[in-house]
C-alpha cells in the first residue's frame, strides 16, 4: 500500500459517509431500487451576492454525487483512467446534459443529491438526480454518460460494473 492509500484509507475510517451512501429508495414495493445521497452544504463561493446559488454550482454538485455513486459501487474515476480498474484505461464523459431549475438554493442550505441508474446501454448510462432541500427538489437532472478510452474511443461497460448498475437501476 502507497502513502497515498495508507491516507485514503485512514480517511475513510474517520468520515465513512464521506462519498455519501447508497440506500433503498422510498418508494418501496417489489421494484424497489436503490438510490446515492450526497450532503452538499452550499457555501458562500457556490453563490451570487445575494446568497443565491450559481447555475453551474448545480453542475458541480451533480458531478460530486455521479462520482461518488461510481465510488461506492466499486470503482472511481481515479482507478478507471490509470487502469488499474481494468486492463484498459478508460473514463466516463459527459455526453448530454438536462437542467430544470425549480427553487434556488441559497448559502448555507444542506442539500442531497440523490443520483438513481436510468436506462443502460452498451457503453453508456443514463442517470436521473436531484437536488433536494428538506423535501422539496430544487433542481433535477437527467445526464448520459459514456465510457470512452482514453483515446476517445466508446467502450463496452464490463460485465462487473454492469452488473453494479443494474442492482441500482428502476
Amino acid at each position: 500500500m502507497t502513502g497515498d492509500d495508507a491516507n485514503a484509507t485512514s480517511t475513510l475510517a474517520n468520515w465513512p459517509d464521506l462519498a455519501g451512501r447508497l440506500s433503498e429508495d422510498g418508494e418501496g414495493g417489489d421494484d424497489a431500487r436503490k438510490v446515492h445521497r450526497l450532503p452538499i452544504r452550499v457555501y458562500f463561493e457556490d453563490t451570487d451576492a445575494g446568497g443565491v446559488a450559481y447555475h453551474a454550482s448545480y453542475v458541480r454538485w451533480c458531478e460530486r454525487g455521479r462520482t461518488d455513486l461510481l465510488r461506492l459501487l466499486g470503482t472511481d474515476a481515479r482507478r478507471m483512467i490509470d487502469g488499474s480498474d481494468s486492463q484498459v484505461p478508460a473514463a466516463f464523459v459527459v455526453r448530454r446534459m438536462t437542467f430544470d431549475f425549480q427553487r434556488p438554493a441559497k448559502m448555507d442550505d444542506v442539500l442531497e443529491v440523490e443520483t438513481r441508474v436510468g436506462e443502460l446501454g452498451a457503453a453508456s448510462v443514463t442517470l436521473h438526480q436531484s437536488v433536494v432541500c428538506e423535501g422539496q427538489v430544487l433542481c433535477e437532472a437527467d445526464v448520459l454518460v459514456i465510457l470512452v478510452s482514453m483515446a476517445g474511443k466508446p467502450l463496452r461497460i464490463s460485465d462487473r460494473v454492469r452488473a453494479e448498475f443494474l442492482s441500482t437501476s428502476s
